[in-house]
């Protein structure tokens, strides 16, 4: 039984962090522009006050609409089960691999559409059809990314790349690099930050996610920003393990899982201060600007690949 309590305890610790991890960036956004800031747990207050509310559907509502909020947080739920975040083996970790994991945040994104277009409203569709370019560019740059780091360890499994990483030091690598660059491009676009999204706008001629889910309210609405920040926690720690994988706990020993957890909150703290420079240095770009931006990280992610076969 203690692998499944381990994977527990994972699970546990994720649903929690993501948004503690959304509220330090938002404090640290705050503090560099002067402001004061709503505190690390003004995420968690704001779940539990939309839980509180009642739900309103339109008339139009269908299954898909009603459907797709608990789809979308158990997705997420499900791969925070499946990334080594804090344990390499875990009994969920032989479907760790990066192409069915890409393929569960697909699902996800493609309910959200629908989800979007099925109240018939302008944004909702408007939206849909903005998600869906980015989508349709974002995916095949991300698995191009990781497919370079999978050339190194042979194989597709993230508890796979996470060990050889730590044990063969492949960090040090041309192909990782560029991986590495292209990955961070893709995590952007793909989580709706700056410079692609902004996800505090209020504008909707400029939304993309936040157009799909104008219609929602209650927990339908809580679920959905849970799950959009399970989305960001879970991608900056597919980051994590793929390329900084060191501090993930390899024994079950308190000890080491102690060390992952601290680890794990120390690469986090990084990470948030990583992206408010980001956002803050840089402008929201146009929407056709986006394409450009996401043909960048692919060619990066090719030239990992490239490099691999040329220089390794």
């Amino acid at each position: 039984m203690y692998p499944y309590i381990m994977e527990t305890i994972q699970i546990i610790i994720v649903l929690l962090l993501a948004p503690i991890f959304v509220g330090w960036i938002r404090c640290l956004k705050c503090w560099m522009q002067g402001r004061s800031a709503p505190g690390l747990l003004q995420p968690w207050r704001d779940i539990a006050r939309l839980f509180g509310k009642d739900i309103i559907l339109a008339e139009n509502a269908s299954w898909i609409f009603r459907f797709t909020p608990y789809l979308v947080f158990s997705v997420c739920v499900l791969a925070g089960g499946i990334i080594p975040i804090l344990f390499k083996e875990l009994p969920l970790c032989a479907a760790a691999d990066v192409i069915a994991l890409v393929a569960l945040f697909a699902l996800a994104r493609f309910f959200i559409a629908l989800a979007g277009m099925d109240i018939g409203t302008a944004f909702g569709g408007m939206g849909s059809s903005r998600e869906m370019m980015i989508a349709s560019l974002a995916e095949p740059a991300m698995l191009m990314a990781i497919f370079t780091v999978s050339l190194l360890s042979h194989s597709t499994s993230l508890s796979q790349m996470t060990h050889v990483v730590i044990y063969q030091s492949l960090f040090i690598r041309p192909s990782m690099a560029f991986a590495l660059t292209a990955f961070i491009l893709i995590v952007i676009a793909e989580t709706g930050r700056i410079p692609v999204d902004n996800p505090a706008t209020h504008l909707e001629l400029t939304m993309i996610h936040e157009a799909m889910v104008l219609e929602y309210s209650g927990r339908h609405l809580a679920l959905i920003e849970w799950a959009g920040m399970l989305k960001l926690f879970l991608f900056t720690t597919i980051g994590i393990a793929i390329f900084f994988p060191w501090g993930i706990a390899s024994s079950n020993s308190m000890t080491a899982i102690l060390l992952s957890i601290v680890s794990l909150i120390i690469k986090l703290l990084v990470a948030g201060i990583s992206i408010v420079l980001i956002e803050t240095g840089l402008a929201k770009m146009r929407i056709f600007r986006v394409p450009e931006f996401l043909g960048i990280a692919f060619l990066f992610a090719t030239l990992g690949m490239l490099s691999y076969f040329i220089l390794e």
